[in-house]
């Protein structure tokens, strides 16, 4: 079993009147467990060409069902450089140079006329992208999931 934490702390001296000190921890663990750790890592890196959009991270059947956490960097350095991300043609936001994004996604396939894969577009320059799949491991169906 693995053992994988996430963290999270936001600060800032000047947000508010007083200063900002946000922290949470969390274990990612398999859906219903609080002891038993995600056990898969998928990392890649790929250019992202503007102007294109495809699926970064596709649904799976090997993937339905399980906990999956989804980690995302546009590694551009100049400011305007961003990339959109999206699941089923619903944006759920933009990555300018340097931002980043973490969150769960469940690989729905219950619905045959929605696509849960995370999509994403190029905006202004090719992006750099680094991502990563956590899950707790992939139960390959047919020989198209691989």
């Amino acid at each position: 079993m693995a053992t994988t934490t996430a963290t999270l702390t936001l600060a800032s001296s000047d947000l508010l009147t007083d200063n900002l000190s946000l922290s949470s921890t969390m274990s990612l663990n398999k859906g219903g467990t609080t002891a038993t750790g995600l056990e898969q890592m998928n990392y890649h890196r790929a250019i992202i060409p503007t102007g294109t959009n495809f699926d970064l991270i596709p649904e799976s059947d090997a993937l339905k069902d399980n906990s999956n956490y989804v980690y995302i960097v546009n590694k551009n350095t100049d400011v305007t450089d961003y990339v959109t991300l999206s699941i089923n043609d619903e944006v759920i936001g933009h990555l300018y140079a340097g931002d980043w994004a973490f969150f769960p996604w469940s690989c729905d396939l219950s619905a045959a006329d929605t696509d849960s894969s995370i999509e994403i577009e190029a905006n202004t320059h090719d992006c750099t992208i680094e991502y990563a799949l956590f899950h707790i491991g992939e139960t390959l169906v047919t020989a198209t999931d691989s």
